[in-house]
């Protein structure tokens, strides 16, 4: 049997931290390690704790999620962060996503909704809610410059294809069926895309494919 993934709320509302973590609880597949009030008690936390995903609201006292989820990223790499949060005003996704997160849910997310994106970023890949992709990828657009030359030039032919799938959004498994690689193999060319563009993750691309104009308005989908 798969081990639960690890979870830490850190949000600075005590009754949304409870109800989180009766929610998560609930699910078999989540195990809430722990809690916090604030962005230095939520990075004191992973420091201590085995941590696999952090779920990370943006505004809080003293140091906010997004310099949070910086910290947090540079106490234990592998740690991943789900940015939950009221807003989703461009600036906050921007920054959230630029900071690491590997994901960014409004907290008007159903709690199914919750739950298959922490299950997904532990597995290494993104999650957006719809709306706040939208914001996102509007964000990313106004501020693109377009390239010189080929992008993708440092690419192998199989690497391109893969790269143009996660540019819009699709995970290992669609990327699989897609290009009928196994699981394994598409990670490998995830992993190699990453090394190669000079990114840390899969929504890096999703922004690097819009800043590079290689993925244009209404071409990228979400799984959130």
């Amino acid at each position: 049997m798969t081990r639960p993934v690890t979870v830490l709320l850190a949000d600075d509302q005590e009754l949304l931290r409870d109800a989180l973590a009766t929610i998560l609880d609930a699910d078999p597949r989540i195990d809430v390690s722990g809690t916090a009030a604030d962005g230095a008690a939520a990075v004191a936390h992973v420091r201590a704790h085995d941590v696999d995903v952090v779920l990370m609201d943006v505004r809080m006292p003293g140091m906010d999620g997004i310099r949070a989820t910086e910290e947090v990223l540079r106490a234990r790499s592998d740690t991943r962060v789900l940015v939950l949060t009221t807003f989703d005003l461009d600036e906050y996704v921007f920054a959230a996503i630029r900071a690491g997160a590997s994901g960014f849910l409004t907290k008007d997310a159903r709690p199914a909704e919750l739950i298959d994106a922490i299950c997904r970023v532990a597995a290494g890949d993104a999650a957006l809610a719809p709306r706040a992709a939208a914001t996102l990828l509007r964000y990313v657009r106004r501020h693109a410059t377009p390239p010189a030359g080929d992008p993708l030039a440092v690419l192998s032919p199989r690497e391109r294809e893969v790269a143009m799938l996660l540019a819009r959004g699709a995970s290992n498994d669609e990327i699989g069926r897609s290009l009928f690689l196994t699981g394994n193999t598409v990670k490998t060319h995830v992993k190699a895309i990453l090394a190669k563009l000079g990114l840390s993750d899969r929504i890096q691309v999703v922004i690097w494919a819009y800043e590079q104009g290689i993925v244009q308005p209404g071409e990228a989908h979400s799984h959130g």
